[in-house]
């Protein structure tokens, strides 16, 4: 029996480094020595497409991986990291169906040069592009930019917003019939069909067109991260998709309050996220992941959900945070490749024995489509 397009979960994969556990890396069966490869990335990736995901997110930041409660980066942790938009556009021609959406540091750069990289992906890959956008207020992280002192949280969320309505109107900049390419002629654009976005606010002046066509998905999917009330007001008034880290049902009723009370009509996914320690048996994932936290020299502290146990017993939360009203859930591996191995090739079969996730990927979907999102029209076409 086909399931009903209700019923399907949506999955997607948060990839970072060599997991998310710090002392991922000395387990045996990671890749530490590959981490900086192409090959690497690529084998992630195709590993999570095999699984029928929806999408991988892959992280950044503009520093040197460290613990929160340290101020000096330890040895013993992974250092270092590619950038998450290179990653994404070397994997894509090698992809066909999964999204790529890397992240994107929005406090310290500028929209019209996401734009134009995440437009640039979007071709690449066929309309299966996004972008997660994050906020930065740390003080060292700004000092590497020199160009400002670090925004409050509530100043770095309030300038993401107008930062994702900058990119957007440079999407539109071009309308999707703006080329014409008429060698008889010699015109290769209609130059009533490209426009100014003429944007002026607290942070940005941009006048544009951008120098990029408008995307084949129109608009590529905006992400962000949403822990408490200011981050989930941004989800609603500037994300696609949203990432929450609840940790109850009631968690994910707030989440969903929260979020859904300022969509003001647009169609928002949100995804809860939960760190996974796989294994066949209860007893054999908490084993592992007392070895990491003894590797590490502590017990795993997480801003989401970490779950040790089986696909079965992930798929049962998976389903009752589904029937809350999440649209699905984003896996944080706490070892890749391993857990991530275990999640397309034990979590996604138990989702879809129970009739929960699709059993093949629709034909020529872009990733809009695959999460059910409506192509957004183009503010400037007549």
């Amino acid at each position: 029996m086909t399931p009903s397009s209700r019923s399907l979960v949506h999955l997607a994969v948060a990839l970072d480094g060599a997991g998310w556990h710090p002392a991922a890396w000395r387990e045996p069966t990671a890749r530490p020595r590959d981490l900086l490869g192409a090959a690497y990335w690529t084998d992630l990736v195709r590993e999570a497409e095999a699984g029928l995901l929806d999408l991988v997110t892959i992280e950044d930041s503009l520093a040197i991986q460290a613990d929160a409660e340290e101020d000096e980066p330890r040895t013993d942790r992974v250092q270092g990291r590619l950038d998450a938009v290179l990653i994404a556009a070397r994997v894509a021609p090698l992809t066909q169906h999964i999204g790529l959406v890397p992240t994107v540091v929005a406090t310290h750069t500028e929209p019209f040069h996401t734009s134009k990289a995440v437009a640039t992906l979007d071709y690449v890959s066929h309309g299966r592009a996004g972008v997660r956008v994050r906020v930065s207020t740390d003080p060292a992280e700004a000092a590497l930019i020199g160009r400002r002192q670090a925004p409050s949280t509530g100043e770095a969320l309030a300038e993401a917003d107008d930062y994702v309505e900058v990119t957007r109107r440079l999407w539109d900049s071009w309308e999707d019939d703006a080329e014409i390419r008429d060698a008889a002629t010699g015109r290769f654009v209609d130059v009533d069909k490209l426009h100014y976005v003429d944007f002026e606010g607290e942070w940005f002046s941009v006048r544009g067109p951008s120098i990029t066509p408008r995307p084949p998905q129109g608009q590529p999917v905006v992400a962000a991260l949403a822990h408490g009330p200011a981050a989930q007001r941004l989800v609603a008034t500037s994300a696609d998709l949203g990432f929450v880290t609840p940790r109850s049902t009631a968690d994910v009723l707030r989440a969903l309050e929260a979020v859904r009370d300022g969509v003001a009509g647009r169609r928002v996914r949100l995804l809860g996220d939960v760190l996974v320690v796989l294994e066949e048996s209860e007893t054999r994932a908490r084993e592992r992941l007392h070895r990491l936290d003894l590797a590490a020299g502590g017990q795993l502290t997480s801003d989401a959900h970490v779950f040790a146990g089986t696909a079965a017993d992930l798929a049962d939360l998976v389903e009752q945070w589904h029937d809350a009203g999440l649209d699905g859930v984003r896996l944080r591996p706490a070892v890749l490749p391993h857990d991530l191995e275990e999640i397309t090739r034990s979590l996604v079969p138990e989702l879809q024995r129970r009739g929960r996730f699709r059993t093949a990927y629709p034909e020529g979907a872009s990733l809009g489509e695959l999460l059910g999102l409506r192509r957004p029209r183009n503010r400037y076409a007549a």
